[in-house]
């Protein structure tokens, strides 16, 4: 499998930081408040992989955080530089697995729906823990069992897994990629109720602060269950 190749083709052709609407467009803006809810204040130096539209780092900067966005793709650092400029940004073009940087270098590192694309996810954990300093935290958010679908591919007629998400995971998965990768403990936590996502709740939701979006969230989640994120704290 050629994930390199693969991603660094999809930045050239889909546009990450194109806007989005609707109810995708707020799962998105929820799901970043909930990891966002988890970063320490204390925290200072944070990488974020996979950056993507570089969300971390336009609400991080301004916190006074140090923010380093990598990705895969040389047009999605450059497009993160431009839409974020600061002396506290800085971008690198790296392979997560083969991380550029010393062990125990940062302070947190976000990893944003990113494991549920990569080939061996217990290995691209463990790259990012020996990132992560004594004390500090890796955040990690993806969907929670999701049922991959996938579409008979018209080029190479085998099966390809929509939005290119090859894995799914639950809760004790996770916890033991963190115990493979030699962390002191792991927290999860379950978020964005499908039937509030499907239902269209957003309309009227989207003008709750998070704090009380969180508490309607969690309370669907514990009645009628079906949350659609999963985030997972591995502490160092």
């Amino acid at each position: 499998m050629d994930y390199i190749g693969h991603y660094k083709k999809d930045a050239a052709e889909f546009d990450y930081f194109e806007e989005r609407s609707g109810a995708t467009e707020d799962d998105e803006r929820r799901a970043r408040e909930f990891i966002l809810s988890k970063v320490r204040r204390n925290t200072y130096k944070i990488m974020d992989a996979g950056c993507g539209s570089a969300w971390a780092a336009k609400a991080l900067i301004p916190e006074g955080k140090f923010i380093v966005s990598t990705d895969i793709s040389q047009i999605n650092v450059q497009k993160a530089l431009q839409k974020t400029p600061s002396e506290k940004h800085c971008g690198v073009v790296c392979d997560s697995y083969s991380l550029p940087f010393k062990n125990s270098s940062f302070d947190c590192i976000i990893a944003s729906e990113i494991i549920e694309h990569t080939v061996n996810p217990g290995i691209f954990v463990q790259c990012l823990a020996e990132a992560v300093k004594p004390d500090g935290k890796l955040i990690i958010s993806t969907p929670y069992k999701e049922k991959i679908a996938y579409s008979l591919c018209i080029h190479c007629n085998q099966k390809t897994p929509h939005n290119a998400h090859i894995h799914s995971f639950d809760e004790n998965m996770l916890a033991d990629f963190g115990i493979n990768a030699k962390t002191k403990h792991s927290r999860y936590s379950l978020f964005g109720n499908k039937y509030l996502i499907f239902g269209r709740t957003y309309v009227i939701l989207k003008f709750f602060p998070f704090s009380l979006w969180k508490l309607i969230d969690a309370f669907f989640n514990k009645t009628l269950g079906k949350p659609a994120h999963i985030l997972i704290e591995y502490f160092k």
